[in-house]
C-alpha cells in the first residue's frame, strides 16, 4: 500500500484525506452489518498514491474524486441493489466537508475474481489503498496484474469516452455566453484528453500501467524505439501524443483551473481534435481489421462495431434500454456512440447528408447539433 495519497501534497492535505477517509470507513461500518462486509477499498488516483494537488492561496487542496469500492458478501445484483442508495447519500452527506465528491461502488470479491480482464480492474487491483482488509482478499485475482491481457476494446472505450468530453467542450465553446464555468469544464477535458491519447497507444501495445508517471516513462521509451517500417504508427503524430501526454500527466497530478479565453482553448480543441480522429481510425482499423480512410466512412461501415458482445445478450439489453420493440437488435447500444461521436466531433458539415444515421444510432427526433449532442450524452450517461 502506498503510504501517500498524492506526490507532493502538502502534509495538511495528506492528513485531511485520511481523516476522510477514517469518516468514510465509520459509515460503511454503520450501513453494513460487519457480517456482510469483506473490505473497503479506495481505488482511483488518490488509492494509487497519484491524486490531484491542486495549489491554491489556503494550501493544496484535492481535486479528484475519492472512489471508495464496498465488497459485500453475497449475490452482487442483490447488494448492489440493497446499498447502492444508502451510500450515495452517505457519499454526498461527506463530501461537502471533504472538498471533492465521495463515491462508493458495490461490488462482490466472486464477481471480481469471476470478470475477465479490464482496465477498470486492473488499475483497481494493481494500485489501492485498503481501509478495511489487505491483499490477501485478491487471491484469485491474477488475470487482473497483467496489463498485457486487457482486451483491445477497453482502449477504443477509453478514447470514446474522452473523445465525447471532446465533444460536450465543442458544445460549451459555441455557446453565447462563455464564462470561467465552461473555460474550467474545458481545460479539464482538453487534460484528461492529452492524457487518454498516450495512454490508448500504450494499451494497444500492451504495455499499459496503474502509474501516469510510468505510464509516461514507457510511451517516451515506445516512440524512441518506434521503427519506421510502413505499417508502424506515424512517428510524427507519435511524437505529438508524447508532448500531450507530457502535459496530461503534469494537470493529473497538479491540476489547475483554466482561465484561459475562449478562443485559446478553441485552439487546443481542434489540435486535439484532429489528433483524436487519426489516433480513433487507427485505432479501429486495428481493432477491427478493416480500414478506414475517414470519420464518415468509420460512421456508415456495416460491420459489427463491438463484435466482442454476445447477440443474445445484446438483445436483452436493448429491450430493457429502449422498449420490447428494440428486440431485434442484436447488437450492443455503445455502437450507436462510436458512429455518432465519429460525426458528431469530426464530421459536423457531414450531419446535412448524415443527419438520420445520427438520428437513427441516438434514437433521436433531434435536428441541431446541440440537440444531436444531448441525445448523445443521454446515451453515453448509459453505455460509456
Amino acid at each position: 500500500m502506498n503510504p501517500r495519497f498524492t506526490i507532493d501534497g502538502s502534509p495538511a492535505l495528506e492528513s485531511h484525506l485520511a481523516q476522510t477517509c477514517d469518516q468514510v470507513l465509520a459509515g460503511v461500518r454503520q450501513l453494513v452489518p460487519a457480517a456482510q462486509l469483506d473490505g473497503v477499498l479506495l481505488g482511483g488516483g488518490y488509492g494509487r498514491g497519484e491524486g490531484g494537488v491542486l495549489k491554491t492561496p489556503a494550501g493544496d487542496q484535492p481535486y479528484n474524486d475519492l472512489e471508495f469500492y464496498v465488497f459485500l458478501r453475497g449475490n452482487a445484483i442483490l447488494a448492489e441493489r440493497k446499498y447502492r442508495l444508502p451510500l450515495h447519500e452517505l457519499g454526498e452527506s461527506l463530501s461537502p466537508a471533504a472538498g471533492l465528491e465521495v463515491e462508493f461502488k458495490v461490488l462482490t470479491l466472486d464477481k471480481l475474481r469471476r470478470s475477465g480482464p479490464s482496465m477498470f480492474y486492473y488499475d483497481l487491483v494493481a494500485g489501492h489503498r485498503w481501509q478495511q482488509g489487505d491483499d490477501t482478499l485478491l487471491a484469485g485475482c491474477e488475470q487482473h496484474h497483467d496489463a498485457a491481457r486487457i482486451p483491445l476494446y477497453e482502449a477504443t472505450r477509453l478514447l470514446m469516452n474522452r473523445c465525447s468530453g471532446l465533444l460536450y467542450s465543442a458544445e460549451r465553446l459555441e455557446r453565447p455566453v462563455f464564462g470561467p464555468e465552461e473555460a474550467d469544464f474545458i481545460g479539464r477535458n482538453l487534460a484528461k484528453a492529452q492524457l487518454a491519447f498516450g495512454d490508448v497507444l500504450l494499451t494497444a501495445h500492451g504495455q499499459y500501467h496503474w502509474s501516469c508517471q510510468e505510464r509516461h516513462q514507457r510511451l517516451a521509451q515506445w516512440c524512441a524505439a518506434l521503427a519506421p517500417e510502413k505499417n508502424s504508427f506515424p512517428a510524427e503524430t507519435a511524437l505529438k501524443i508524447l508532448a500531450q501526454h507530457e502535459t496530461g500527466v503534469d494537470f493529473k497530478l497538479h491540476p489547475r483551473r483554466s482561465t484561459e479565453s475562449r478562443e485559446s482553448l478553441a485552439a487546443r480543441h481542434q489540435e486535439l481534435s484532429a489528433l483524436g480522429q487519426t489516433l480513433w481510425l487507427w485505432l479501429e482499423t486495428k481493432r477491427l481489421g478493416n480500414a478506414f480512410a475517414s470519420a464518415r466512412e468509420y460512421a456508415a461501415t456495416p460491420l459489427n462495431l463491438c463484435p466482442e458482445t454476445s447477440g443474445l445478450r445484446n438483445r436483452l439489453v436493448n429491450a430493457r434500454a429502449f422498449g420490447v420493440g428494440a428486440l431485434t437488435d442484436a447488437r450492443y447500444p455503445r455502437e450507436r456512440l462510436f458512429r455518432a461521436l465519429a460525426l458528431l466531433l469530426w464530421e459536423p458539415a457531414a450531419l446535412t447528408g448524415l443527419r438520420g444515421l445520427v438520428q437513427s444510432a441516438l434514437r433521436t427526433t433531434a435536428g441541431d447539433r446541440p440537440g444531436l449532442t444531448a441525445a448523445y450524452a443521454g446515451l453515453w450517461g448509459r453505455f460509456n
